[in-house]
């Protein structure tokens, strides 16, 4: 073998040892009655001493550990870039495919079965975890959207040193949900549907849904969605006694910067962060509805530097 052949395979295994090094992502599982969850642990390059970690919670639907959603096309990584980013900041996290979802499948329950409180309780099972680990120093949380209420529950819970909110929603879930239906539905199917949320809004599933509201209100959706109306995210928010942080993009085609002052108002001793040109999976991109949902597929697109330095700078000084 020639000496330049010998010095360049050296050089790319010197190469190949200094990145592992620099890149410390861990799986790491939660045993729960009915199987694992699963995740992934991120830890800070040269990492010594105690340090602080966050559980990262996604949001709403089959979305994994790394931000990606099943029901869309290619990814965006956004909580997978958020993690690599605070790592560089210095603050372990903690991301988990909710159960259910992606490597979580085998843990998941009939959707009959499933209640929003399952995803609170898992959340909080977590965080012990996490407390109870040695390597850590303080255990906050990063809820992200419907991850947001969550987080907060699962904070109080559970005892977290401090709670992040990223586009997360103040109104109940079926004030937002009536707001998203307004204007879009006959005058006939209207009504059903409000009779609909007012049934399960008082806690009674409803046997009679009209075949064209069955993908919204199906019966066996319906018993996750009485458990999930009992939350106000803006009243739990206010019950926090842990520093809190609400961050909201005001590019966010899904949740409006009014839902993060809505929160603040809540819990005015929070810090509110309004990052200028984020939308909701954290990337900087107009508001137009074709950047937009391209965006929600384009892995190249960084998260917002103004993101980590709120969310890292907080972390630092807000436990």
């Amino acid at each position: 073998m020639r000496l330049a052949a010998i010095l360049a395979a050296g050089l790319l295994l010197l190469a190949a040892g200094i990145a592992s090094a620099q890149v410390s992502e861990q799986g790491i599982t939660l045993d729960t009655p009915t199987g694992q969850v699963a995740g992934t642990l991120q830890l800070p390059p040269a990492a010594q001493g105690k340090l602080r970690v966050a559980l990262i919670i996604a949001g709403s639907g089959p979305t994994d550990r790394d931000g990606n959603s099943a029901l869309l096309p290619g990814r965006n990584d956004s909580l997978k870039m958020l993690a690599a980013a605070l790592a560089e900041e210095g603050i372990a996290s903690v991301r988990y495919d909710k159960r259910g979802v992606a490597a979580s499948l085998p843990a998941g329950t009939s959707e009959s079965e499933l209640r929003f409180e399952t995803y609170v309780d898992d959340a909080a099972a977590w965080i012990g975890k996490l407390k109870a680990d040695p390597r850590f120093a303080s255990v906050a949380v990063i809820g992200h959207s419907e991850g947001s209420l969550i987080g907060m529950l699962a904070a109080q819970q559970a005892g977290a040193s401090a709670f992040v909110s990223i586009a997360g929603i103040a109104d109940g879930p079926s004030t937002v949900l009536r707001k998203q239906l307004a204007g879009k539905l006959p005058p006939e199917l209207d009504k059903e549907s409000e009779r609909i949320l007012a049934s399960l809004e008082n806690g009674t599933p409803v046997d009679e849904v009209p075949p064209a509201l069955l993908t919204l209100y199906r019966p066996s959706v319906q018993p996750y969605m009485i458990s999930w109306f009992k939350y106000v995210p803006s009243q739990r928010i206010a019950a926090l006694a842990m520093p809190v942080l609400i961050v909201q993009g005001n590019t966010d085609i899904q949740v409006a910067v009014a839902q993060a002052n809505g929160l603040h108002r809540a819990k005015p001793d929070a810090t509110l962060a309004i990052i200028p040109g984020m939308n909701h999976i954290f990337k900087h991109v107009r508001a137009d509805p074709a950047l937009q949902a391209a965006a929600y597929s384009d892995p190249s697109l960084p998260v917002s530097p103004l993101l980590v330095k709120a969310v890292s700078d907080f972390l630092r000084k807000g436990e």
